[in-house]
């Protein structure tokens, strides 16, 4: 999105300005899925950090707040999470990382039903309103899409079953516990080399993360589409 706009593409430039108030929302709502489990789980720590909130200072981190701009997939200032006050830890810390990625989803959903109901206003008004709304609409209908598109993205980003992603928590929950540990010892080393591999793939326009959104945007939007098109067209 970043180089498209420093080559001059002027609806890349209005995407990445829709884009902020959608990584702000996205990735708070994220983390504070993350602590209100953890929460309901007993762990209050995410509470007493004030971080059971919306509010995108409270969470953002600045380079994984960049990497969404550039790359559409990136992360926030993680949770803290205490996993001594869990019945069963790692169990716990299984549910509790779970819950970021399915916040995702669900706002993924969201944003596709509303993305497609704003098209079908968009496209029955557009010969009964002023080029102004209908360039608002235009601007609604697109920032669904971008909204749809990035949490998409940040889920399947943060599904990855690798530390220290939230899939890494959740599958490894499977694993004999010695395998566990095992694999965590190295996972520092085990995210830079992940995050260096996704943006060579990125620059080359190979992204798996690009390509299971697009998969579940256009699963979930077309046959909603079609059925808008026969009920408000007739077609």
């Amino acid at each position: 999105m970043l180089f498209d706009i420093l080559s001059g593409d002027k609806d890349a430039l209005i995407s990445l300005l829709l884009s902020i108030p959608v990584i702000l929302f996205s990735l708070s709502f994220h983390e504070a899925a993350h602590g209100f489990i953890a929460y309901k789980m007993g762990d209050s720590t995410a509470k007493n950090f004030g971080r059971l909130t919306l509010n995108p200072l409270k969470h953002l981190d600045p380079i994984g707040a960049v990497c969404m701009l550039v790359f559409g997939y990136g992360w926030a200032k993680p949770v803290p999470i205490n996993t001594r006050y869990f019945d069963n830890p790692r169990k716990g810390m299984a549910l509790t990382a779970i819950a970021g990625p399915i916040s995702n989803l669900i706002l993924g959903i969201i944003s596709s039903i509303l993305y497609v109901a704003m098209g079908m206003v968009y496209i029955k008004s557009a010969v009964s309103v002023s080029e102004n709304t209908l360039l608002v609409l235009n601007i609604i209908w697109t920032l669904f899409y971008i909204s749809a598109f990035m949490n998409f993205a940040l889920m399947a980003f943060n599904l990855i079953p690798i530390p220290p992603f939230d899939g890494s928590r959740f599958f490894y929950y499977f694993l004999p516990q010695k395998w566990y540990f095992g694999v965590m010892k190295y996972e520092r080393t085990i995210m830079i080399v992940v995050l260096v591999g996704f943006l060579a793939l990125s620059r080359v326009g190979l992204s798996p993360v690009s390509f299971v959104a697009d998969f579940l945007f256009n699963t979930i939007t077309e046959p909603l589409w079609n059925l808008g098109v026969k009920i408000f067209f007739g077609g």
